[in-house]
């Protein structure tokens, strides 16, 4: 069994700047990608940004220059720090990882339940 937490959403003025956080534990025996993904209101999921286990970072358009992924693999976690944001920004956001829980098993793709980021004044 693999949980990914998320914590740091909250409510932030434009301009301001939050740091989200997502802890996977449980059964794990490897960890390929980590990433952030979002969700506003009527519109489709979206990749915001992804971290490969030995690759280079990846970012959404929107959010290049503003936000940087980073983890932290001895705690099997991975962050989002969110700079200059704007009401756009505002959605749900999602944390997923790639991982395999054995040596034998394949890689799965887990979600996090998500954690709530609005901008507004």
């Amino acid at each position: 069994q693999v949980q990914l937490v998320e914590s740091g959403g909250g409510l932030v003025q434009p301009g301001g700047s939050l740091r989200l956080a997502c802890a996977a534990s449980g059964s794990i025996f490897s960890i390929s990608n980590m990433g952030w993904y979002r969700q506003a209101p009527a519109k489709q999921r979206e990749l915001v940004a992804f971290i490969p286990s030995g690759g280079r970072t990846n970012y959404a358009d929107s959010v290049k220059g503003r936000f940087i992924i980073s983890k932290d693999s001895a705690k099997s976690t991975v962050y989002l720090q969110m700079n200059s944001l704007k009401p756009e920004d505002t959605a749900v956001y999602y944390c997923t990882a790639t991982i395999k829980t054995s040596f034998r098993s394949p890689f799965d793709d887990y979600w996090g339940q998500g954690t709530q980021v609005t901008v507004s004044s």
